[in-house]
């Protein structure tokens, strides 16, 4: 094996790991009391990814016209997906699991399949690119993963039914890396329009699913807290962009 695919292949899987801390992070007895306020900050989170980590990635090389186009087909992808998922849980009575869940996993699979793209092409540049960039991902995935987690377990889920959903739509960041680094003469164009897609399934994910379950909450001081979350959830992201933007 080629030692910069070894070195690829390491990086995404050590990435990929990262969707496994969601388990030892809701341990935690009073993390698990609080998971309808995880859900603010993982509204947030995926807020935040959308406009402060895929954005910025789909405009690095300049805005282009067909960046708006393919965000609204991301959107309205998600929402006929979303579409089939609640008529299929109608039609088999599995009333038990929200569909958002399931909705999460493939907008979180589309995500996880760019930060393998993104790994593979900073690798091809160089060793110290490829690094720098492992870091910058591994940053900004931490929160994203254990916001994921959460979001999977208020959807009904099992803890260790989450733990395997997660860790496995985690593991298509590895596709996305043996895809960027087989066609990596075209996979340019290819990571735009994926990108523009995903940015569209956080978005549709984060404001028709995850902000309609905060609004349940009529409490107002439970409200300002979720508010509060929420803020800090696309802050968090923000912030890690800012610091990791030269990877």
């Amino acid at each position: 094996m080629p030692s910069i695919l070894f070195q690829i292949l390491i990086s995404v899987f050590i990435v990929s790991i990262i969707s496994l801390l969601g388990v030892l992070f809701l341990m935690i007895k009073t993390l698990k009391k609080s998971l309808f306020y995880m859900v603010a900050f993982s509204a947030g989170a995926l807020l935040g990814a959308a406009f402060f980590d895929l954005l910025p990635e789909a405009i690095e090389k300049g805005f282009r016209p067909a960046l708006p186009m393919f965000i609204i087909i991301g959107i309205l992808f998600f929402f006929v997906i979303e579409k089939f998922l609640h008529w299929h849980h109608h039609h088999t009575d599995k009333k038990d699991i929200h569909t958002f869940t399931y909705l999460n996993i493939l907008g979180d699979g589309v995500h996880n399949f760019t930060d393998g793209v993104i790994i593979a092409i900073a690798f091809l540049n160089s060793t110290a690119v490829g690094i720098a960039t492992t870091v910058a991902i591994v940053a900004h995935e931490i929160p994203h993963e254990l916001g994921n987690f959460a979001i999977l377990l208020y959807g009904g889920f099992s803890r260790l039914k989450a733990t395997f959903y997660n860790f496995i739509s985690a593991l298509t960041a590895v596709i996305g890396a043996l895809a960027a680094y087989f066609y990596s003469t075209r996979i340019q164009n290819i990571n735009f329009y994926i990108t523009s897609l995903a940015i569209g399934g956080l978005i549709y994910i984060a404001t028709t699913d995850l902000i309609p379950e905060i609004h349940k909450e009529k409490e107002i001081k439970r409200s300002f807290v979720q508010l509060v979350l929420m803020i800090f959830g696309i802050g968090l992201i923000w912030f890690i962009s800012k610091t990791f933007e030269g990877g």
